[in-house]
């Protein structure tokens, strides 16, 4: 889909992560697309009326471009409209959640690194989103699963510490070994989450399962969902803007006691 490497011009898809006003008429619009990560581009005149490319470029939405290349930033020619979930997301909990996708791509990934794995993740979870009644039951799933294709993954499958299996066991989530220990190693720490027999295999389900797996599977425990998002924050190394926004919609903590 892209150009030779000295072209003028290139095409690639990408969907809308945020813009950003520039003069009277322009904007700035990060992307995270297919095959060059993450990018700004100038959508120069889309803030006019008769503008080819305005509405093609809301949040979220997918669309094939045309791009030139610029000498500071690369401009925006065209906009074909791939997929657009503009309408469900008007959804208060669905827009707040897709702004939690979309941050987490945006502060994890650097800019003009491809990671096809990454836009196929993301990809599907706006997806899924858009048809989904239960927004808030997509995130630990997409954060475990983003965790993975970054090589972070926390390890669920057998203790940190001492190497034993966890099957059938109840663990603790320890975020600065990097995944589950078991009872007898467990950290004597405030950050540390104690997780029973069924929210560990609810933790590894998560991180692993398909669509073949029983759908109840993929539906975070609340113990498992506030350990997944534990992890994130601890890699992350701050809490997220979106997080805020998901609490106050809730009226009380992102995740159910």
């Amino acid at each position: 889909m892209s150009g030779g490497a000295h072209s003028r011009t290139y095409k690639t898809r990408g969907i809308v992560m945020r813009a950003r006003n520039l003069g009277e008429a322009d904007r700035i619009v990060t992307l995270f697309t297919e095959e060059r990560g993450k990018l700004d581009a100038v959508a120069k005149g889309v803030r006019r009326a008769k503008s080819h490319v305005a509405g093609k470029l809301e949040f979220a939405s997918e669309a094939l471009l045309g791009v030139h290349r610029g000498r500071n930033l690369d401009v925006i020619a065209s906009a074909e409209i791939s997929r657009s979930h503009w309408e469900a997301l008007v959804d208060p909990a669905k827009f707040a959640v897709a702004h939690l996708l979309v941050e987490l791509i945006d502060v994890f990934c650097e800019p003009d690194l491809a990671m096809p794995d990454v836009y196929a993740l993301l990809q599907g979870a706006l997806a899924a989103l858009a048809r989904t009644g239960e927004p808030l039951s997509l995130v630990p799933r997409f954060e475990l699963l983003l965790l993975d294709a970054l090589g972070l993954a926390p390890e669920a499958e057998t203790c940190l510490r001492c190497g034993a299996t966890l099957a059938g066991e109840a663990a603790w989530a320890d975020l600065e070994a990097g995944g589950l220990t078991c009872e007898r190693c467990r950290p004597h720490r405030a950050d540390a989450f104690a997780l029973s027999a069924a929210e560990v295999e609810n933790f590894r389900a998560l991180g692993t399962s398909r669509g073949g797996e029983r759908r109840a599977a993929l539906i975070a425990a609340p113990a498992v969902a506030r350990a997944v998002d534990a992890f994130v924050t601890h890699h992350l190394g701050k809490r997220l803007r979106s997080q805020a926004l998901l609490a106050d919609l809730a009226q009380g903590p992102a995740w159910p006691s």
